[in-house]
């Protein structure tokens, strides 16, 4: 299961800060975590313009990871310092892929949620992952991560395709 976490961040001058503490200290929080096997980062590059900036993917073992004590002991919600800061906040639950890709410092990752036909049209092969969890929104997702992509890429944004950057490696748990 691919677990989601979408926001925007409005403290510009705290951003750094609050980049330093999710990367640095909330993903290999959540990767100790039994049950969480990936976890990467990324920030907007190019796309539609309402998107929030940042999304984390993690691949977990299944839904009740998320309900678990050492999920809530060593990861999750603990944003209180940055919440006043935090906007467009999301989390959803996806299915249709097993583990999440890494995705290389030269490599971006493609996201559409209309369809997988504007990432088909640009010669990519779109994976499928539909809402099964949490916000359930977006219901449906394509996803996509060629390599050597201009930065930022502002002939995708017509059509309908937002493009990340990775923020860091993925990182990886012992048990994948």
């Amino acid at each position: 299961m691919i677990y989601t976490v979408e926001c925007s961040f409005t403290d510009q001058a705290a951003e750094n800060e609050w980049n330093a503490f999710y990367s640095d200290e909330k993903l290999p929080a959540l990767i100790s975590v039994k049950g969480f096997l990936t976890s990467q980062r990324f920030r907007l590059s190019g796309g539609i313009p309402s998107t929030p900036t940042y999304l984390a993917i993690h691949t977990i073992a299944n839904e009740g990871v998320l309900e678990s004590a050492d999920y809530h002991q060593n990861g999750g919600g603990n944003f209180a310092k940055w919440q006043p800061m935090i906007t467009d906040w999301h989390r959803n639950i996806y299915g249709g892929v097993e583990l999440f890709p890494d995705v290389a410092n030269d490599q971006r990752l493609l996201i559409s949620n209309e369809s997988s036909d504007a990432l088909n049209a640009l010669g990519f092969q779109a994976l499928h992952l539909w809402a099964i969890g949490l916000d359930r929104t977006p219901i449906e997702r394509w996803v996509a991560i060629p390599g050597n992509l201009p930065d930022p890429a502002h002939h995708l944004k017509a059509d309908g395709v937002c493009v990340y950057v990775p923020m860091r490696s993925q990182l990886r748990s012992d048990s994948t």
